[in-house]
């Protein structure tokens, strides 16, 4: 396993080079399965969501210096799609978080080209969500997150609960959570992780 993260990381790429992709994919309408112009329109929405979000995505003082005390190095690597509505919403939040901290290395994979990866690390029924892995230097695995925000994914829970399933109906409830949430429960998962990490070291 830790060559195959090791493998994944050298292989990884970074958020600008990812952004690039992304950008190219909507100019081209290139998507997932057949290019339908539903899934067209779909790739170019995430694109111009992710762009507004580089640049209003915020990140508070309090966040911010969780992530700059972090002292040892760590890689934050993301499995990830680029057409993916979830990780518009989220990388550019996880760059932000990055830049807070000279520790932090972001890298992306992109989960069609790294199949190990993605059966090590998710399930069948979130393999179109982004999951990070946080490691160590040694590529060993300090946590994971995703790969929802925990909020997220109590709402989730609750529906198919109550509902027996996910419907056109949920998702748009959970599209309106995310728009009002505005990427608040992912700076708060991670700067949690961040926080639990760092304490441990210092713990040991």
């Amino acid at each position: 396993m830790k060559e195959l993260l090791k493998h994944s990381v050298e292989a990884g790429i970074n958020y600008e080079a990812y952004k690039l992709l992304f950008e190219q994919l909507a100019k081209e309408g290139r998507t997932t399965g057949e290019p339908t112009e539903d899934k067209i329109n779909f790739t170019k929405l995430n694109f111009s969501r992710s762009k507004r979000l580089d640049k209003t995505g915020v990140i508070s003082d309090e966040q911010a210096k969780v992530f700059s005390e972090i002292s040892e190095k760590q890689i934050w690597l993301v499995i990830t799609e680029p057409w993916c509505g979830d990780a518009a919403q989220t990388l550019p939040y996880l760059k932000k978080m990055a830049d807070c901290s000279e520790k932090i290395e972001l890298k992306l994979v992109l989960r069609d080209d790294h199949p190990e990866l993605m059966d090590a690390f998710l399930t069948n029924g979130s393999r179109s969500i982004p999951k990070v892995i946080f490691l160590n230097e040694a590529s060993e695995v300090l946590a994971t997150w995703g790969p929802r925000s925990i909020p997220a994914t109590k709402m989730v829970e609750e529906y198919k609960t109550k509902h027996g399933g996910l419907d056109a109906e949920f998702k748009k409830q959970l599209q309106i959570w995310y728009n009002t949430d505005k990427g608040q429960s992912v700076i708060s998962d991670v700067s949690n992780i961040a926080a639990t990490i760092s304490s441990a070291k210092t713990t040991a």
